[in-house]
This record gives C-alpha cells, sequence and structure tokens, in this order.
C-alpha cells in the first residue's frame, strides 16, 4: 500500500477531516512530515511557538512541572491530534513539554502560515474553536472526578482515550493499551494501583485484552456510571 499523500494525511486529522479539498491543498503546500523515536522531546516549555503540529502516526504527552521539578501529565495525544497550537495563535512562549511515548510521525505548519490559514478559511478557524472546547470539556470532567475512588478515575481516562482514539467494534470501543505510568499520570494514581485497577475492572467484565497492544471496552455504559457513582 502507497503511503499516503499529505492531503489524505490532512483529512485524516480531527483539525483537516471533511473540510472542502482547496483548504486542504493550501495547508498541505506548508507542511513538513517528520518522524522522531519514542522517548523524544518535541518541545520544550519556554520555547518560542513557532510551529504547529500534526500528528500521523503513534502517541505523545503533554507534560509540566510542578514546584519541585515533578512531572505533570496534562494530556496524551494520538493520531489525528494536533498541539503547539496556544503558543502559535498568541505569538508566545510554550506552556508545557510534549515527549513521544511511541515512535511518531508529524506534520508542521509554520506558525504564521497556520495563522494566516485561521484568519482567511473561517471553516478552519471555526474546528480549531470546537477542538478547543472539548479539550476544556473533558478537563472539566476528569478535575471533578480527581476525587474518586481509584476505579472511577481510571474508568473517566479510558473513556478519554474511546472518545478521542476509540475504535467502534461489535458494540463495544477498541482503545490503545498506553503505558500504565502513563495512564496513572493522567488520572494521579501509581503504575502499580493502575495494574490492579485494570485487573478489577476486567475481572467485572468492563475491558478486555484482545491482544498487547489494545484493550477491549464491550459497554462504556457501564464505565460511564462507575464515573458517575
Amino acid at each position: 500500500m502507497p503511503p499516503p499523500t499529505l492531503t489524505e494525511f490532512l483529512n485524516s486529522t480531527l483539525l483537516f477531516h471533511g473540510l472542502p479539498t482547496p483548504i486542504q491543498n493550501r495547508a498541505s503546500q506548508r507542511l513538513v512530515l517528520r518522524h522522531h523515536p519514542a522517548g523524544a522531546t518535541l518541545l520544550l516549555e519556554q520555547d518560542w511557538g513557532d510551529c504547529v503540529y500534526l500528528l500521523m502516526q503513534g502517541w505523545v504527552k503533554i507534560v509540566t512541572h510542578n514546584r519541585e521539578g515533578r512531572d505533570i501529565t496534562l494530556n496524551i495525544l494520538g493520531p489525528g491530534n494536533l498541539f503547539g497550537e496556544m503558543a502559535s495563535l498568541e505569538s508566545s512562549p510554550r506552556s508545557s513539554d510534549v515527549v513521544t511515548l511511541t515512535s511518531v510521525t508529524v506534520g508542521g505548519i509554520p506558525a504564521q502560515d497556520f495563522r494566516d490559514l485561521i484568519s482567511t478559511e473561517p471553516q478552519v478557524g471555526f474546528r480549531l474553536a470546537q477542538l478547543l472546547v472539548k479539550r476544556i470539556q473533558q478537563l472539566n470532567r476528569r478535575l471533578q472526578v480527581r476525587e474518586s475512588e481509584s476505579s472511577a478515575r481510571l474508568a473517566d481516562v479510558l473513556l478519554f482515550l474511546a472518545e478521542g482514539q476509540g475504535q467502534v467494534q461489535q458494540g463495544g470501543v477498541l482503545i490503545p493499551n498506553l503505558p500504565h505510568r502513563e495512564l496513572g499520570s493522567l488520572c494521579g494514581l501509581t503504575r502499580e494501583t493502575v495494574t490492579r485497577v485494570l485487573k478489577k475492572l476486567e475481572q467485572e467484565g468492563l475491558l478486555t485484552r484482545p491482544d498487547a497492544e489494545h484493550f477491549y471496552l464491550p459497554d462504556r455504559r457501564k464505565l460511564e456510571a462507575l464515573v458517575d457513582s
């Protein structure tokens, strides 16, 4: 199978999917693809925001640091997502690090070209606003369950992955099996606690493991009920 064209790649992203072909073609003219290994730091906090990135393959985490210098994972992004847009829109330093969890392929659009595209193509600006609102809603939900018991907190993260990266199969949803340490960082649990809770959810029939790289959620409504309980 031949590799996707730049326009096909853009159509697979949350920002450009379904937008008119002339808009995708315009963006593809400024898009540069790069490949990075796992564990690479793509962006550093306080670096200047000179580019917006679209994630074609792989996973990254968005990280900031507390006063003691410990990492705090703010988000995990998979294929089709974008990052680096806030600093690029504001022409300001970046507010977090971006570190690869797996090998990744990213497409970069220079910040000025991105701002020009937003200001002249209202559909792109509206889609970007929708994505930012969705992220805020997800963050609010995560904060609301932050003091809940461990099963509810991890269930919320699984639902978050299902919403952003899930593949509907046989009435359920297939999601990536990310490192337990990273799942724990999102919900404030240790790696050991995540492993224990995942086993508990599996015993209760709320998830299965079809292979080493995925979880399968047979009934999201039951997980939602666990979060709300």
